[in-house]
């Protein structure tokens, strides 16, 4: 009696769930207490036996929970509490929280690219420019930086020496240096012509074929003076023949 009478206050407690503690409708047998009032715990064993079955599925659950967050957060180290028999539910809060604030952090990084995508970008990186091993990658990423810096510096430079818009593509600065290029040639055309003194190429011609006819035995000549003036000047020539005559 006394037995059951501690039972029974300590489902009055106020601390125990409203659960646990019902007051008896029919008649009482066998549970009074020592003041003559039912004790009201004839469910207890039902409850009990709840309690029991929810106790087994905490296990189940802590597994499960495990197995989840080795896959979302496998940096964690296992908790002590793996090897323990009785599970209790604040190491089932322990892993929830912590799955929680990892798939928060996530959330908030959500830009931050995962391995696979950078091993992907590396990997392409090296097949673009050509890259055999990963320690090549930063002087190859280097060398593009500076020859990028060069070629745009060159092409603002060409921009404006041709008076072209900053935004022209690099088509239209190739096809205004070509024009550039045709026009130059045709100017130096005009000009050896007007040096020359004809505008016929076959003229052109028979002037060079003149020059080299005139130009060896002019030039044996004027060898020949030299030596018999005893002079190593052109300029020379016409003083020292004029004081022999």
């Amino acid at each position: 009696l006394k037995v059951l009478s501690h039972i029974d206050s300590i489902l009055r407690s106020p601390r125990a769930p409203p659960l646990i503690y019902r007051r008896s409708k029919g008649p009482v047998q066998n549970y009074i207490k020592e003041n003559g009032q039912e004790c009201g715990f004839e469910h207890l064993p039902l409850t009990i036996e709840m309690w029991a079955d929810q106790l087994m599925a905490l296990k189940d659950l802590h597994r499960s929970l495990r197995k989840l967050s080795l896959a979302l957060v496998p940096w964690h180290t296992a908790d002590p509490q793996d090897n323990r028999e009785s599970i209790r539910v604040e190491d089932l809060q322990f892993t929830v929280d912590a799955i929680l604030e990892e798939i928060e952090n996530k959330e908030k990084n959500s830009q931050t690219p995962s391995l696979p995508t950078l091993f992907a970008i590396v990997s392409h990186f090296q097949k673009l420019f050509d890259v055999n091993s990963l320690n090549g990658v930063y002087p190859r990423m280097n060398e593009v930086y500076t020859r990028l810096g060069e070629m745009t510096n060159a092409m603002r430079n060409l921009h404006e020496l041709l008076e072209l818009d900053s935004s022209a593509p690099p088509t239209v600065v190739v096809d205004t240096v070509g024009k550039l290029r045709d026009i130059i040639n045709e100017n130096v055309t005009e000009q050896v012509q007007q040096l020359l003194g004809t505008q016929d190429i076959h003229s052109i011609i028979n002037k060079l074929e003149e020059h080299e006819c005139f130009f060896p035995p002019f030039q044996a000549l004027i060898q020949d003076l030299l030596c018999l003036l005893e002079i190593s000047n052109l300029d020379d020539i016409l003083p020292t023949v004029r004081n022999l005559k």
